[in-house]
């Protein structure tokens, strides 16, 4: 009987000993075909990494050349000492950073009711209102500044200022209302129904469920209207005068001229420091508000 099970329990092993010896070459073609897999979708991403090193890094690290070398090619501190040196030019930036501050809060207070009602809309066709919006982004941006300028001149606006806002804050609308449509259309309406529910005006459930639930809309909307607000220089150029003078302008006169690269490399540098420095700043501020759990604040 000892005899019968031990030949039984050795014919099992050598069973399962086979098995396993035919299942280890299957298991190494699959590992090999994920490998093979995990390879082809790294492929995928090697035009993205070539083209961001070619358009991204590579103009980074020449205008840092440029911004920390004079004419000769030598090293010196001369092109921000110029910057800082002139008081007038820091008022400049000054300047440029209030009209995009401006044109932030235009964009947001005109975005935000409208996105609420494209979010809110019962209309089966609003995917076709919200293009009406988004379709000049397919025009050229010089060819909308041309537009605004003809419009201003039929509505007799006079004020340089008053133009050029106007133009940035239609030029650069539609960055705003996207980022805040798209997140005012993906919110649960049960959450809004329940603040109903629980006793809630409309207005407070605009201020305690609607605004903390799209806060990441709005810090994205604010970041792509802040950020090419306040380098742009055409607007300015096409919609002002010469009291309209932005930072940007000034940059654009530094590349125009000859020999003037190295002083609007470092003009450029030190505006993009500025610019991550305000983003880091409003990634802080915001930071543990995008994230308020799912009933918001209510």
């Amino acid at each position: 009987m000892n005899n019968e099970r031990n030949t039984v329990s050795a014919d099992t092993y050598d069973a399962a000993a086979e098995t396993t010896a035919a299942e280890a070459p299957s298991r190494r073609n699959k590992q090999k075909k994920l490998k093979m897999r995990g390879v082809k979708r790294t492929a995928f991403s090697m035009p993205y990494l070539a083209l961001s090193i070619l358009f991204v890094v590579v103009p980074l690290l020449i205008m840092l050349y440029y911004a920390f070398t004079n004419l000769e090619g030598g090293f010196t501190f001369d092109n921000f000492a110029h910057f800082f040196s002139r008081p007038n030019i820091m008022k400049v930036m000054g300047r440029s950073f209030l009209i995009a501050l401006i044109t932030t809060v235009a964009c947001f207070l005109l975005a935000y009711p409208l996105a609420l009602c494209l979010a809110s809309s019962t209309l089966n066709r609003k995917a076709i209102l919200v293009m009406l919006f988004v379709l000049p982004m397919w025009i050229n941006s010089l060819l909308r500044t041309y537009a605004v300028k003809i419009v201003l001149y039929m509505v007799e606006v006079t004020n340089a200022w008053t133009a050029v806002t106007i133009g940035m804050v239609y030029d650069f609308f539609p960055f705003m209302l996207l980022p805040l449509y798209t997140v005012l259309s993906g919110m649960d309406k049960n959450l809004v129904e329940a603040s109903h529910d629980l006793g809630a005006s409309p207005l407070k459930t605009l201020f305690k469920v609607k605004l903390p639930l799209s806060l990441p809309g709005i810090v994205s909307g604010v970041l792509m209207v802040f950020m090419p607000t306040v380098s742009t220089f055409a607007i300015s150029d096409i919609l002002g005068d010469s009291t309209t003078y932005l930072f940007g302008n000034i940059i654009d006169q530094w590349f125009a001229s000859s020999g003037g690269w190295h002083i609007g490399s470092a003009y450029s540098f030190i505006l993009l420091v500025l610019i991550a420095v305000t983003v880091v700043i409003a990634n802080k501020l915001t930071k543990g508000k995008t994230d308020v759990g799912v009933g918001g604040v209510l």
